[in-house]
């Protein structure tokens, strides 16, 4: 349920509110991005302070996932991260000797914000010894971490470096060291080993994850490889100047008997959502469609998440429905591509799928009478919320659905990532275990979607859905564990659904990719992009049995 690139797969979490349900308690995850627009430094730097300009370029192939410009003198960074489908992270960091880090200041701006634009949210976190206090906007928390720890978060290269110049300016250095990273999308503290590798390289290996790296004499990042077959690249300002992130591909392809339309659907208080609705050609009259309904995290209408060449279930969804005579409207969400808004709760996504819904009945080509809606992860929440108030709908489809509350979620996804650490000592894994149930009680009292996440039961809105309804899960899922789905069909019939289908595939993870292990921390090594032929077979034959579609081609 999140989207993330490079450093440790642990910082996956909300920005996953990106992709994936917060695998563990975050403290500023369920901030979404972050960013800033702060002086380099809170002290005036002197004339012939040497000030570094430069980017670092992240990519899969020739596909530029991020950019992250920067800006670094003896005081501090200054930097600022676009990542593909994400919000745009701003962040300063002051430096003291040593390469100490004494604050990591943090602003959150939308993906398509302007320069006049304000943050959406701002963070400050200060380092005092082994204390990191986090100022939120509805208040401060404290949290145990070790001295001496450096704060970041995901793709931050710029900071990351920190541990790189640690380890170079260290004279005792000539194999493996250990410096603490204190995860501001996690709450935690962690060991960054640096492992020397010749003259100039460096393997970093966060939480069983391994970056190599090169570095100069003095520890700048130069380049390298990261998890997931990423090549990170450092270039110049001026060369960095003209690039972009890349822009997604939305368009039809070309053998496609559909065509891909961008729309603009005006959401719960005018704001508005960008996406694509696919139309059959040719149809002879108006045809049945479907919305479909993202994970935890502000996703992009394909929900991408960069795994394994980038996964893009709704984008394969499309085009499975469109070759079969059904319509699909998949939309940004909000603050993510062509979407504005302010994010919100669970409750306010339903909000937007039902102006979905509302929009697609203005469509002459869509039949108003076969309306259809699937969602993956937390989707598999939107929809049931969406479909008890709105019984004509022919049918949803829930994937990897939650049948638990967002707290039991999660202590259950703290307890696997804890316990699947190989890395980590029995004392060690019972220390974090603490920090992140605090992290998440503090979570609860200062952000709006988490604390409707952790409270809200999806059975009691499951026993409200009438209508059809088809309910798939993975059986080696460690997100959101197999015996939900059963627990969800169980709800709807004895609310008096009499037409629910429950179906658990074996050996398919929460992506509904094959994966034995199911573990979270493995997808950077997953073999395909693509959800199984068995699961899509299912939901296809399903929705068209619902919503009218043609025959398969023979």
């Amino acid at each position: 349920m999140d989207s993330s690139y490079g450093q440790s797969q642990m910082d996956r979490s909300r920005d996953e509110r990106h992709t994936f349900w917060a695998t563990i308690a975050a403290v500023v995850a369920a901030v979404v991005g972050l960013g800033l627009t702060l002086a380099l430094s809170p002290h005036r730097a002197h004339a012939q302070t040497v000030v570094e300009t430069g980017a670092y370029i992240i990519r899969n192939g020739s596909d530029t996932l991020v950019i992250e410009r920067f800006r670094r003198a003896p005081t501090g960074i200054t930097s600022s991260v676009s990542a593909k489908g994400a919000p745009r992270v701003d962040y300063a960091v002051t430096l003291g000797a040593n390469n100490t880090v004494y604050t990591f200041t943090l602003d959150v701006y939308a993906a398509n914000a302007t320069v006049d634009d304000k943050a959406m949210q701002h963070i400050v976190t200060t380092m005092k010894g082994d204390t990191a206090i986090v100022e939120l906007p509805n208040g401060t928390q404290r949290i145990a971490t070790k001295t001496n720890a450096v704060p970041s978060m995901n793709n931050a290269m710029a900071s990351f470096e920190v541990f790189t110049r640690r380890a170079r300016a260290n004279r005792n250095w000539t194999t493996s060291l250990d410096e603490p990273y204190f995860s501001l999308s996690g709450g935690a503290t962690v060991l960054v080993t640096m492992t020397r590798v010749g003259n100039d390289s460096i393997v970093a290996t966060i939480a069983n994850q391994a970056q190599r790296l090169r570095v100069d004499a003095e520890g700048r990042i130069l380049g390298g490889t990261l998890p997931g077959g990423l090549t990170l690249e450092r270039i110049t300002a001026e060369a960095a100047a003209s690039l972009k992130v890349g822009k997604p591909d939305y368009s039809a392809p070309k053998d496609a008997p559909y065509t891909a339309e961008e729309v603009t659907v005006k959401g719960q208080g005018g704001i508005t959502l960008g996406g694509t609705l696919t139309l059959p050609k040719n149809a002879k009259g108006p045809v049945g469609a479907i919305v479909t309904i993202t994970g935890s995290g502000q996703q992009d209408r394909d929900e991408y998440i960069p795994v394994a060449g980038g996964f893009r279930p709704f984008r394969q969804v499309a085009d499975a429905l469109g070759r079969r005579g059904i319509a699909v409207l998949r939309l940004d969400d909000r603050t993510i591509g062509a979407s504005g808004g302010q994010i919100g709760t669970t409750a306010d996504y339903a909000e937007d799928i039902k102006a979905a819904l509302a929009y697609l009945r203005t469509r002459k080509e869509i039949d108003p009478k076969r309306l259809g809606l699937v969602g993956h992860s937390e989707g598999g929440i939107i929809a049931p919320l969406v479909a008890s108030t709105e019984p004509t709908l022919a049918g949803i489809v829930l994937l990897a659905g939650p049948a638990y509350n967002g707290l039991d979620i999660i202590r259950f996804q703290q307890r696997f990532a804890l316990e699947h650490d190989t890395s980590l000592s029995q004392p060690k894994r019972d220390s974090l275990a603490k920090v992140s149930i605090a992290a998440v009680d503090a979570m609860a009292k200062s952000d709006v979607w988490f604390r409707f996440f952790l409270s809200y039961d999806p059975l009691s809105t499951a026993r409200k859905v009438k209508v059809p309804a088809l309910v798939l899960q993975g059986q080696s899922d460690q997100q959101v564990t197999y015996e939900q789905a059963e627990k969800l069909g169980a709800a709807m019939r004895a609310g008096g659904n009499k037409d629910v289908t429950v179906r658990v595939f074996p050996e398919l993870n929460h992506l509904f990719i094959h994966h034995v292990s199911g573990n979270p921390s493995e997808y950077a090594t997953l073999p395909t992009n693509k959800v199984s032929v068995e699961v899509m077979s299912m939901l296809t034959e399903w929705l068209v049995k619902q919503l009218g579609g043609t025959a398969a081609a023979p």
